[in-house]
C-alpha cells in the first residue's frame, strides 16, 4: 500500500510518526505485477523528513517484507525474505540498545542476499544505512535517521519490525493449521498402507508458508494421543513445500509426507513402525553431505572491522 498513507498517524516522538493498516487473510487485496502478490500487512513511519513504507506480502514463491524509503525527491526499496525479518529485528535491537561507542557495522547473509548495516553521521545527526546486495537486482539502500533524541527513529523502526514479525508468525501458524489435516486427506482410504499416492487432488493447495525450523529429534505423542490429535508440520525448501501429517486408519498409525510444488502434489505414507529407521537413514545422508549443505539456507551475521585510519 505504498503511497496510500501519509506520515500522519499518532506522534511517537519528536519528528517521528507512525500509521498502520492490516489486511486480514480473508480480505487481502492482490497487488503487484501479474496479480500474484497478496498484501498481508502495511505500516507507515515518518522519521524527520522521510517516510518509510513497510509492506508484508506473499506470492507463490513465499512471504517477504518490502521496505521503502521516500523523500521529496527519491525512493529506494529493499526486499527482506520472511526468514530475515526476525534477524532485522535483532539487529535494530542491537543498534537501539547498545552504547554509541559499542556499535559496529554488521553484515547479514540470507540465502543469496547480503544486507549491510553501517552507522554514519552528518549535519542532521546519526543514521543507519541498510543496503541490500543480491545477484538478481541492483544494490539498493535505505537510510534510517536515529532521530532527535534517544534514537527514537531507530526505536520506532524496531517497533514496527516487531509488529510485522509477530504478524508474519501468526500468518505462518494460520497457514499451517489450514493445511491438510489427517482427517481430511484426499485420496486416502482405510485400505492404503505404505506406498505412493499420485497428486490428483481436487483440493486447492494451502497457501505458501515461510520456513519453519523443525528439530531433528521429535517427541511423538503416544499411540492413543495420535488418534486424537492432528499433529502436523510444514517446511519450505526452495520452491517446494513439504507437509508432515500424523494419521491413522484401520491398518494402524502412519506419517504422510506430501511434496507440493506449484499445483503438483505427491505423497508417501510411512507406517509408524518404520519411522525410526526412516529417521536413521535421513540422518545418515545429512551426515555424509553436511560439508556441502553447511551454511546453506541459514542466516549469517558478522561484525565488520572499522577501516584503518
Amino acid at each position: 500500500m505504498e503511497g496510500n498513507s501519509s506520515g500522519g498517524g499518532s506522534s511517537v516522538g519528536g519528528g517521528v510518526a507512525a500509521a498502520a493498516a492490516v489486511v486480514t487473510p480473508g480480505t487481502a487485496g492482490v497487488v503487484g505485477g501479474g496479480g500474484n502478490d497478496v498484501e498481508l500487512m502495511c505500516k507507515t513511519l515518518q522519521v524527520e523528513h522521510k517516510l518509510f513504507y513497510f509492506d508484508l506480502k506473499e506470492n507463490p514463491r513465499g512471504r517477504y517484507l518490502k521496505i521503502s524509503e521516500k523523500t521529496s525527491s527519491t525512493r529506494s526499496t529493499i526486499i527482506v525474505p520472511s526468514s530475515g525479518i526476525s534477524w532485522f529485528l535483532d539487529l535494530f535491537n542491537y543498534y537501539v540498545n547498545s552504547d554509541e561507542h559499542d556499535l559496529f557495522s554488521k553484515e547479514l547473509q540470507l540465502d543469496t542476499k547480503v544486507f549491510y548495516f553501517d552507522i554514519g553521521e552528518n549535519r542532521r545527526g546519526r543514521f543507519l544505512k541498510v543496503s541490500e546486495a543480491s545477484v538478481s537486482r541492483n544494490r539498493s539502500t535505505i537510510i534510517v535517521p536515529a532521530g532527535t533524541s534517544r534514537d527514537e527513529g531507530w526505536a520506532s523502526f524496531r517497533n514496527i519490525l516487531a509488529d510485522i514479525n509477530e504478524a508474519s508468525r501468526l500468518y505462518m501458524l494460520s497457514n499451517q493449521q489450514n493445511s491438510e489435516s489427517p482427517e481430511r486427506l484426499v485420496g486416502l482410504s482405510d485400505d492404503v498402507g505404505a506406498g505412493f499416492i499420485s497428486g490428483h487432488s481436487t483440493q486447492q493447495p494451502a497457501p505458501p508458508t515461510s520456513e519453519l525450523n523443525v528439530d531433528r529429534a521429535v517427541d511423538l505423542p503416544t499411540q492413543d494421543e495420535i488418534g486424537n490429535l492432528g499433529v502436523s508440520k510444514v517446511i519450505r525448501v526452495d520452491q517446494k513445500r513439504f507437509f508432515f501429517d500424523l494419521g491413522s486408519n484401520n491398518r494402524g498409525h502412519f506419517l504422510r509426507i506430501s511434496e507440493v510444488a506449484g499445483s503438483d502434489r505427491s505423497s508417501i505414507i510411512l507406517p509408524l513402525s518404520g519411522l525410526k529407521q526412516f529417521h536413521e537413514i535421513v540422518g545418515h545422508f545429512v551426515e555424509i553431505t553436511k560439508d556441502r549443505i553447511e551454511g546453506m539456507g541459514s542466516a549469517n551475521v558478522r561484525t565488520v572491522d572499522p577501516p584503518q585510519r
